[in-house]
């Protein structure tokens, strides 16, 4: 990706600033003097809520632009976050559901937004400070605390100021004697502006035999052949032949740093394994570098395992200059499983997403619906409840992607676009965390 193109879409680590300065700052000339009893305090009413909501990313180090941990950070910024919690800018949250659907959603409740907007139009009191609640203790670094065991990139890679780079792999042993349940997954870039995407794969000999889980629409998930040969840089040691099988553990993109496996789950990982980094670096203008690092939580004992998969469809064409073009994929199940959660993910042409779980007896009904889809806050939707997927059943994925000179962050409205990994290229692709009903079977050796 070149560098404009990257500075573009770099809104991940920009997550407040341009929508707040459009609207001012509003900074106050003098702080209100002591508030009337029906005006809602910093101490007692909104510290809470932006300790729940906001200060994972609004604190020193993490990717927003200013830190809301203290009442003096907060309060210059009172009608500026009054405005981005009551059009729904802040916190971003993308699914259109009603609130409590999802187990991380980060949307505020209509309670919280009109606190926040009494508090602001009030004059933005402190309040007693024996109202105050405890401020988050945050490991630096993890947004998940400490890891149990943490995995690094043996040395720094080097990007040049600019070209295309294809993707690089990295190897790191675990070094593990044993099995592991794993309860979380954190991967920390360390510049993640010139981190596209990162996804961390496991390669072990298996000691358990898995089974299908479902089978995605092969007609619609072949590649274009100049996706699988494109030019570029590679700067890294040539990919590694001969190792173990490999599946897929968690994904890194703007918005989406780990995966927590819910409750009585867990990432199950054989002994002696090599965690494989797939690296999508993006050149922004000036030479950089990145030292990407992985984090593990283990479980408290054997969990139920939960797994990881995708489908996609990478047949598509998206005409020069058409606004609502609609691209479709499906899956079908092969077992009763557990669907615990769902990522989209396409680039900057991706305006909306939505899925639907067709039943065997060909009843549909709307699974997830991300009618405003951002490439710079993707999201892994994780349902508070889980969906119990019947054999035979089938997710469709439809997205729609807007290829016109109307979409300002369209990088060429005068070119067809098909599948690619660049960012300037486009994909339909869906995530998804699964258990399946079929439990593993030891593998006996021979």
């Amino acid at each position: 990706m070149t560098g404009s193109a990257r500075l573009s879409t770099v809104a991940c680590a920009l997550v407040w600033t341009s929508a707040v300065l459009l609207r001012g700052v509003g900074v106050e000339a003098q702080y209100a003097p002591k508030p009337a009893a029906d005006v809602p305090t910093y101490t007692r009413d909104v510290a809470p809520i932006l300790y729940k909501n906001c200060t994972q990313c609004h604190r020193p180090g993490e990717i927003a632009p200013m830190s809301l941990l203290t009442y003096d950070e907060v309060r210059p910024w009172a009608k500026s976050i009054r405005d981005e919690v009551s059009d729904g800018t802040m916190p971003p949250w993308h699914a259109d559901a009603p609130h409590g659907t999802f187990l991380n959603d980060r949307s505020l409740t209509a309670r919280e937004k009109d606190v926040i907007a009494k508090w602001a139009n009030g004059g933005a009191p402190k309040g007693d400070p024996k109202d105050m609640p405890p401020v988050p203790a945050y490991s630096d670094g993890w947004a998940l605390g400490k890891p149990d065991a943490v995995f690094e990139m043996e040395e720094p890679y080097k990007l040049p100021a600019d070209g295309t780079i294809q993707y690089e792999y990295f190897y790191i042993p675990t070094n593990f004697t044993e099995p592991k349940w794993v309860k979380s997954i954190e991967i920390r870039p360390s510049n993640r502006e010139v981190v596209h995407h990162v996804l961390v794969y496991y390669r072990a000999t298996p000691d358990l035999q898995r089974t299908p889980v479902f089978r995605p629409n092969a007609a619609l998930a072949r590649t274009p052949p100049e996706a699988k040969d494109k030019e570029g840089i590679h700067l890294n040691k040539p990919r590694l032949q001969g190792l173990p099988p490999r599946r897929m553990l968690a994904t890194y993109a703007p918005g989406t740093s780990y995966q927590v496996a819910p409750e009585g789950t867990a990432f199950r990982l054989e002994p002696g394994g090599i965690i494989e980094l797939q690296m999508h670096y993006t050149t922004k203008g000036e030479t950089a570098t990145d030292r990407t690092t992985v984090g593990f939580t283990f479980a408290k004992g054997e969990a139920k395992e939960i797994r990881p998969g995708q489908f996609f469809n990478g047949s598509f064409t998206l005409p020069a200059g058409e606004a609502n073009v609609e691209v479709q994929m499906d899956a079908e199940f092969l077992q009763d499983a557990t669907l615990w959660g769902i990522f989209p993910h396409t680039h900057l042409r991706g305006k909306k997403w939505d899925y639907k779980l067709i039943l065997p007896d060909g009843t549909s009904k709307t699974i997830l619906s991300v009618p405003k889809y951002d490439f710079n806050w993707q999201t892994y939707y994780m349902f508070k409840e889980p969906l119990q997927v019947p054999k035979g059943a089938k997710i469709v994925s439809t997205a729609w992607y807007d290829n016109s000179a109307g979409n300002k962050s369209n990088p060429d409205p005068k070119v067809d676009v098909k599948w690619g990994d660049q960012t300037w290229e486009e994909m339909q692709y869906t995530g998804v965390l699964f258990t399946p009903s079929q439990a593993p079977t030891p593998i006996v050796k021979q």
